[in-house]
């Protein structure tokens, strides 16, 4: 999602609760069939709550954080990308609309087709629908998405999806379009032609444009980072203001034609986000739902002290949403610093940890599974493999021998970055890491600045607890952002927080890569999953869910699999829009 990196700072619901089994969801579980008890009474997978939504009204969010970015030269979260995406600008193609499997379909967005392949697959040719426009009138161009795909290379503007930066020709050692320089390998023919080189065959090119690198962003709008303030529309809404770490107003963009759409709904007049609220103030106010707050949505997921106010609860958990977030959750190690140098000291850390402790402190069975690999099981065929046989719970005995035999008997201390919102995972992880004589101190760090810390390659704790979700469903967009040495940045790194510089990995990597074979790729890269694990860059911790209390005015409101699991803004909007306020 992120980047569509999973954000890892999801609270999710407590398990302990009793649960009866009338109107219990037969939802999919991650890596497994769905159907094995842990799912309690809530919305399951594929499930709209709200009915259909009307015209109108105010749609608020409540928020506990500002948003990471909204330039969709640097948005790659999850969230984030939600909100940009189908809120404020087009791509060149984007998720269906839909609950469900149905929303990883790719469908047109600005483009008229999903895009036409040439040359093997190195060169690929969209064309822009026309009467698409900006806020102000001007019609929306080719130029400006190559424009937007030019500036994400700018040191200035780092936190982007770079799939750009690894498939376009000519683009090593690019720095954006300063001083005029422009990416020959993106070439414009005419205002509604977009042409792209690629230095290698490229199959899943198309699936690559749904990320807002592939947004438009005309030269005359652009102001550097200050861009992030305040981007210039094309999609159904535009900023009205934005007063940072507080509030966002969106405002109908007149100029959006409903007709050059097929994807957004655009239901509520005006969105109102709300920051810097208090994350358990958040969840009692979605559940009183009173005044405006019946027709607000929380941007986080619940925290697990908040569940025994909903699931005793029929009528506040008929408001509850759970979808699968489709992503991994990792302790990664920084394989460039002593001791995490030494292979046996990171396996060591791959047995003391206890997935089941971490996963109790997520909230526990109903909402999490322990991972056994670094995919999500979408990308197995819907059940991950075990192929390290460590118990949920760590082989505490087996850990002592591995530091034992890395010269490390004595144990050793070090330090793990988590979010706030992460720190009751790294106590369970401290704890179990302890008992084998790691020592670990915690640092956490608010959620807006969280990417940015982990991402300075130089002042940064060895440990780091965070996560991946496959951008398409591809092992492509999993394991060679998460670990190709080739990709990491000093400043603004992503994906390899383990600084993972493995010369078969990456040789391997490309095999797959050049595979035109679809099906032989994807199990290629399942087995390369299985050999990355075994050189234990990082340790797969758990798969969530998003949960997510909604207020009694919302309709239409379903968690987006392609989003990990937040609410669709392309179709959420109000029962009774008379009834909001804003």
């Amino acid at each position: 999602m992120n980047k569509r990196t999973c954000t890892a700072l999801a609270a999710v619901l407590a398990a302990p609760l009793a649960l009866g089994a009338a109107g219990c969801s037969g939802g999919k579980q991650a890596g497994g069939d769905g159907r094995n008890g842990k799912t309690p009474a809530v919305a399951g997978e594929g499930s709209v709550i709200g009915g259909t939504p009307q015209k109108g009204g105010t749609l608020t969010v409540l928020s506990n954080q500002d948003f990471t970015h909204l330039d969709p030269a640097r948005n790659w979260v999850m969230s984030d990308m939600d909100f940009g995406t189908r809120l404020l600008y087009r791509t060149l193609v984007t998720y269906k609309s839909a609950p469900g499997t149905p929303g990883n379909q790719l469908v047109p967005d600005l483009a008229t087709d999903l895009g036409t392949p040439s040359n093997g697959a190195r060169t690929w040719t969209f064309h822009l629908k026309k009467g698409v426009k900006y806020e102000d009138g001007s019609p929306v161009t080719a130029r400006d998405v190559k424009y937007n795909v030019e500036r994400s290379f700018s040191p200035d503007l780092p936190g982007g999806a770079d799939y750009a930066a690894r498939y376009l020709s000519g683009a090593e050692g690019y720095r954006g379009p300063a001083q005029g320089k422009h990416l020959d390998s993106v070439r414009t023919p005419d205002d509604h032609t977009l042409v792209f080189d690629l230095n290698k065959p490229f199959a899943e090119f198309p699936s690559a444009t749904v990320m807002p690198t592939f947004a438009p962003v005309p030269q005359g709008q652009d102001k550097g980072p200050r861009y992030d303030n305040r981007p210039f529309s094309s999609g159904p809404y535009k900023i009205d203001s934005y007063d940072r770490g507080k509030k966002l107003v969106l405002v109908r963009n007149d100029k959006w034609d409903a007709k050059t759409d097929e994807v957004r709904k655009a239901h509520p007049d005006k969105l109102v986000v709300l920051m810097g609220l208090k994350a358990n103030q958040i969840d009692d106010r979605m559940i009183a739902s009173q005044g405006a707050d019946a027709s607000a949505v929380p941007w986080y997921a619940l925290r697990p002290e908040s569940a025994a106010k909903v699931l005793p609860r029929p009528e506040v958990r008929k408001r509850l949403l759970a979808e699968s977030q489709n992503c991994t959750d990792m302790v990664q190690m920084h394989t460039g610093r002593a001791p995490f140098d030494n292979v046996k000291v990171r396996r060591a850390v791959q047995y003391a940890l206890d997935r089941d402790a971490v996963l109790t402190a997520s909230g526990g069975p109903a909402f999490n599974d322990p991972s056994t690999a670094y995919m999500p099981a979408t990308l197995f065929g819907g059940r991950q493999p075990d192929t390290l046989k460590i118990p949920a719970t760590g082989d505490v005995e087996k850990a002592k021998q591995l530091l034992k035999e890395a010269g490390k008997q004595d144990g050793f201390s070090t330090k793990i970055t988590v979010s706030v919102g992460d720190k009751g995972r790294a106590e369970a992880i401290q704890q179990s890491l302890a008992k084998a004589g790691i020592k670990v101190t915690i640092e956490t760090v608010d959620p807006s600045a969280f990417y940015a810390t982990i991402g300075d390659t130089k002042n940064r704790t060895d440990l780091l607890y965070t996560g991946w979700c496959p951008d398409y469903p591809s092992g492509s967009t999993f394991l060679p952002f998460v670990f190709d040495g080739r990709f990491i940045k000093e400043k603004g790194n992503s994906g390899n927080h383990s600084l993972f510089r493995d010369a078969a990995t990456m040789k391997r990597m490309d095999e797959i890569a050049a595979m035109t074979d679809a099906k032989q790729a994807a199990q290629a890269w399942q087995r390369l999953d299985g050999d990355i694990l075994a050189k234990a860059p990082a340790v797969p911790v758990l798969i969530r869910r998003w949960p997510l209390v909604l207020g009694t005015n919302i309709a239409g409101a379903y968690g987006h699999t392609s989003f990990g699991g937040q609410i669709d803004y392309a179709t959420v909007g109000l029962k009774d829009p008379a009834k909001s306020q804003g």
